[in-house]
């Protein structure tokens, strides 16, 4: 009998960035695939539109996996599959599973024996960690630090002391209004000689991909407000 695969489909970090970054792959299983699981319905409706404009979107099954939301996977996602038909999951931007709740949905599909297969595509955290100059050998994604700045300090001092003792390049990220915050906080609390990578709007037109030490920084004014950003400490 056969069964249906599951993709994991990478989306654009940037806007207007598709033929850079989408390999060709990803266009022909979003016009095979009719089932979708996304962490947002109305940006990945606009996203396959994006990429295949003549695809009938009504025509299409989506189910939304957003940190709020439930799919009853057994009898939504596993009966599609038994059927011999693939489905895909869409993160809102990059790659599903990362910074993302999407890994249960493939968990989900792993006990099944149900075949997971991920297409390459563009991953913010990744670039900012190849383009960075630090310790790509030796590194963790820690998520979002706490928003409490008591516990956003202690926390940014525990993955320096981290960096530093295990050269394991620590990478975080923050809500994109509260960057300014995030780096003034960085900069009194860390050793002036530790190294700080701030990797903005990446992929875009307006990339902004820079690594100072934390007292090379102090004397920079740069305004992160709003812009998409991964920073990484060494």
């Amino acid at each position: 009998m056969k069964i249906g695969k599951l993709y994991l489909i990478p989306t654009t970090i940037s806007d207007n960035t598709k033929e850079e970054t989408l390999p060709s792959s990803v266009k022909k299983h979003l016009e095979e695939i009719n089932f979708f699981i996304a962490e947002n319905i109305r940006t990945s409706r606009r996203f396959i539109k994006k990429v295949i404009p003549t695809k009938n979107i009504d025509n299409i099954i989506f189910h939304s996996y957003g940190k709020n939301d439930h799919i009853d996977l057994d009898n939504e996602l596993l009966p599609y599959l038994l059927k011999g038909l693939d489905a895909g999951i869409i993160s809102e931007a990059g790659l599903p599973a990362i910074a993302d709740p999407g890994s249960d949905i493939v968990e989900f599909a792993h006990k099944f024996n149900i075949k997971v297969v991920p297409l390459s595509g563009p991953s913010s955290i990744i670039l900012a960690l190849v383009a960075s100059g630090l310790n790509g050998q030796n590194f963790a994604f820690n998520g979002y630090l706490p928003i409490n700045s008591k516990e956003r300090n202690h926390k940014i001092k525990q993955l320096e002391k981290l960096a530093l003792n295990s050269r394991q390049t620590q990478i975080f990220m923050e809500t994109p209004y509260r960057n300014n915050k995030l780096i003034e906080a960085i900069l009194k609390t860390c050793n002036s000689k530790t190294k700080l990578c701030i990797a903005a709007n990446i992929t875009a037109q307006n990339e902004n991909i820079i690594t100072k030490s934390i007292e090379e920084w102090k004397s920079l004014r740069i305004n992160y407000d709003k812009q998409p950003t991964i920073f990484l400490l060494g």
